[in-house]
C-alpha cells in the first residue's frame, strides 16, 4: 500500500500576505463612507453657494461663512478631539461625532434663516472634527502595521481624495436638479447609513492609564487653529489689508507659539515634543501639508481656468474632474504595491517629485489643448498626490505604539485640513486679484510647483537623515 505524504513547506518561500476577513471588511468600510462623507463636505456646497446665498438672504460678503464655519471648528478641533479619545475611548467619540455631524446636517438641510444653517454648518465642523481622528486612530489600532494597514490606508486615503473632487461634480449637479438643500441631505443620509453599522462592529480602544487631560494645552492649540484657519479663510474673501485679518493671524501665531511652550512643561501633554522632533513625524506631515495644500489650489484655480477662459460649462469641466476621480480610485489600489516594493518614504519623497512636475505641465495649458492636456495632467498628478497621501500617513503612524496613535494621526489628520484650508488663501487668491486670471493662474501654477518641488527635496534629505 502506498503512503502519499504531503511535501514539507519551503521554509524559504514568502509567507501570503494576509487578508482582509469579513468583519476587518465591514470595518474598514464604516470608517472609510465616515471618512469620505467628512470629504465630500469639503466642497459639495461650493457650486451651490450663489444659489444658496439668494434663498436664504446670505449677501455675497457673508458667502464665504458656509465655508469658514465648517472649516473652523473641524481644524481647530482636531488635536482636542485626538487626544480626548485616546484618553477616553476612540469609538465611544466617533459614534459622537457621527451623532452630531447627521443631526447638524439635516439642521443644514431645513435651515429656515442665516442663523440656523450657519449653526448646522458650525455643528457639522465639531463633529468632523470627533470623527476624522478617532477614525483614522480606530483604523491603526484595528488593522495592524504591515501590508494590512497599508491596504486600509490606502483605501482610506483614495476615498479621501476622491470625496473633495466628488463633491465638486455632485453638487453642481445636485444643486441643478434638487436644489441645493440636496447636498447637505445627501450627508444625513450618510450618517444615517454607518453610525447604525458601527457600535456593533468597532472595537473599543484607549490608552491603558488616563493621565490629567492638558487643558492650557488644549485652549492655546485651539484658540490658534482657529485664530489662522479664521484669518487664512477670510484673507481668501478679502485680502491681507483687513484688520480683522492680520489680528487673527498675529493671535493664531502668538497662541500656537504659546502651545509649544505649554506642550514642553506639562507633565502629560496633549501632543508629545519628542514625537515632534521625530524625523517621520516632522518631516511626512511637511509632505502632507504640501501636498494637500498645493493640490486643492491646482483643482480651484483650474476650475476657473477651464470655466472663464476656455468657456467650458459646468457639466464639462466636472468630467474633468470625474476622469481626475477615476484615475485617483486606480491610484489608491496601485500605491500600496509600490509602498511594498521601495517603501512609504521613497513613494513619499517620489510622489511629491511627481505632483510637482505635472503640475508644472499645465502651464503648457493653451485654448487649443486646453481641456485634453488639463484631464491628462491634473489626473496623473493626482495619482501622485495620492501616493503621497497614503506614504505620508503611513511615514508618521508607523512605530507609534498604541496608546499614541492619536496623537499621531490627529497630527496626520490636523495636517490634512490645515492644508486643504490654507492653500487656496495663500496662492489661489493671486490668480483672481491681479485682473489677468490666464496670468494669474500661470503663476499660481508656477509657485504651486515650484513648492512641491522644493518640499520633495527637504523631505528626502530630512527623512534620510533622520533614518
Amino acid at each position: 500500500m502506498t503512503t502519499l505524504t504531503t511535501p514539507p513547506a519551503d521554509p524559504t518561500a514568502p509567507a501570503a500576505p494576509p487578508a482582509l476577513t469579513g468583519r476587518t471588511r465591514l470595518i474598514l468600510f464604516v470608517l472609510c463612507a465616515a471618512q469620505f462623507m467628512v470629504a465630500l463636505d469639503f466642497s459639495v456646497l461650493n457650486v451651490a453657494l450663489p444659489v444658496l446665498g439668494a434663498d436664504l438672504g446670505l449677501g455675497q460678503s457673508a458667502l464665504q461663512w458656509a465655508v469658514t464655519a465648517f472649516a473652523l471648528p473641524s481644524g481647530g478641533f482636531l488635536l482636542l478631539f485626538g487626544r480626548v479619545g485616546d484618553l477616553y475611548g476612540r469609538k465611544r467619540l466617533f459614534l459622537a461625532g457621527l451623532a452630531v455631524f447627521g443631526a447638524a446636517s439635516l439642521l443644514a438641510t431645513f435651515a429656515w434663516n442665516p442663523a440656523a444653517f450657519l449653526t448646522g454648518r458650525a455643528l457639522q465642523g465639531i463633529g468632523a472634527a470627533a470623527i476624522v481622528p478617532t477614525g483614522m486612530s480606530l483604523l491603526t489600532t484595528t488593522f495592524p502595521e504591515g501590508p494590512l494597514r497599508d491596504r486600509a490606508l490606502g483605501i482610506s486615503g483614495t476615498l479621501l481624495s476622491l470625496g473633495f473632487t466628488v463633491g465638486m461634480v455632485l453638487g453642481g449637479v445636485m444643486t441643478d436638479a434638487l436644489g441645493w438643500r440636496s447636498t447637505m441631505g445627501l450627508l444625513a443620509l450618510f450618517s444615517v447609513i454607518v453610525l447604525p453599522l458601527a457600535p456593533g462592529l468597532l472595537p473599543e480602544s484607549r490608552t491603558p492609564e488616563r493621565p490629567r487631560l492638558d487643558v492650557p494645552g488644549a485652549v492655546t492649540v485651539t484658540g490658534g487653529l482657529l485664530a489662522l484657519i479664521y484669518s487664512l479663510s477670510t484673507a481668501a474673501e478679502h485680502g491681507f489689508g483687513g484688520t480683522n485679518v492680520r489680528v487673527t493671524l498675529v493671535a493664531g501665531v502668538l497662541l500656537l507659539a504659546a502651545f509649544v511652550r505649554v506642550e514642553s512643561r506639562h507633565p502629560a501633554p496633549l501632543v508629545s515634543l519628542p514625537m515632534l522632533r521625530r524625523g517621520t513625524v516632522a518631516f511626512g506631515n511637511l509632505g502632507g501639508l504640501v501636498t494637500f495644500a498645493m493640490m486643492s489650489t491646482v483643482v480651484f484655480v483650474l476650475t476657473l481656468y477651464l470655466q472663464e477662459t476656455l468657456g467650458l460649462s459646468a457639466f464639462a469641466t466636472g468630467l474633468v474632474f470625474g476622469v481626475q476621480g477615476v484615475v485617483s480610485v486606480v491610484a489608491g489600489m496601485l500605491a500600496p504595491k509600490v509602498i511594498g516594493r521601495i517603501g512609504a518614504r521613497r513613494t513619499l519623497v517620489g510622489s511629491l517629485a511627481g505632483q510637482a512636475l505635472l503640475t508644472a505641465a499645465l502651464l503648457g495649458v493653451t485654448e487649443q489643448a486646453g481641456a485634453v492636456l488639463a484631464t491628462v495632467a491634473v489626473s496623473l498628478a493626482s495619482m501622485c498626490h495620492l501616493g503621497a497621501i497614503i506614504s505620508y500617513g503611513l511615514t508618521v503612524t508607523s512605530g507609534v505604539p498604541d496608546e499614541e496613535q492619536g496623537l499621531a494621526t490627529g497630527l496626520v489628520t490636523t495636517t490634512q485640513q490645515v492644508g486643504i484650508t490654507v492653500g487656496i488663501p495663500l496662492l489661489g487668491v493671486l490668480a483672481t486679484t491681479g485682473g489677468d486670471l490666464y496670468g494669474g493662474v500661470r503663476t499660481v501654477l508656477a509657485l504651486d510647483a515650484a513648492i512641491v518641488l522644493a518640499t520633495a527635496l527637504l523631505v528626502g534629505v530630512g527623512l534620510r537623515r533622520r533614518s
